[in-house]
């Protein structure tokens, strides 16, 4: 049975090579200017020996993919998320963003979805779980 289109074992995608202008950028909006993600000599002070991408904005991909992939259709409104981050994401990595629907509540209307970032080797980056809401589409004309 489907919610909105949203039916259970559904998976959806989105993918970004990431750029040191998207973790400028990102540190800009956030004002996370945590010198690990912006300060090359002092990130290769660190156990990873260079800047490392921020891990929200490695998450933000999963934001990316359930709100524009999972119902396109409907209003997806994020309830929320849990995340545990696996390994680093570097500069210039291409990560790909998976959501599969693991459960639906039909009568609230709430969709839960396995969450799952892995980079270019196919390496998991990032892990969680996500719940979202699914509201019909306002009609743009109504108003």
């Amino acid at each position: 049975m489907a919610l909105m289109g949203v039916e259970v074992g559904q998976k959806v995608q989105i993918e970004k090579t990431i750029t040191s202008e998207d973790v400028r950028l990102f540190a800009q909006v956030t004002g996370d200017t945590n010198p690990l993600h912006l300060d090359e000599s002092y990130a290769a002070g660190t156990r990873f020996g260079r800047c490392v991408v921020h891990g929200m904005l490695t998450a933000s991909l999963i934001s990316a993919a359930l709100g524009t992939k999972v119902a396109p259709h409907s209003c997806v409104i994020y309830v929320g998320q849990s995340l545990r981050f696996l390994r680093p994401v570097f500069v210039g990595d291409t990560v790909t963003a998976t959501a599969e629907v693991t459960a639906i509540d039909y009568e609230k209307r709430l969709v839960t979805l396995r969450t799952e970032c892995y980079n270019q080797a196919g390496q998991p980056v990032l892990t969680g779980e996500a719940t979202v809401l699914l509201d019909p589409a306002p009609n743009p004309s109504a108003s």
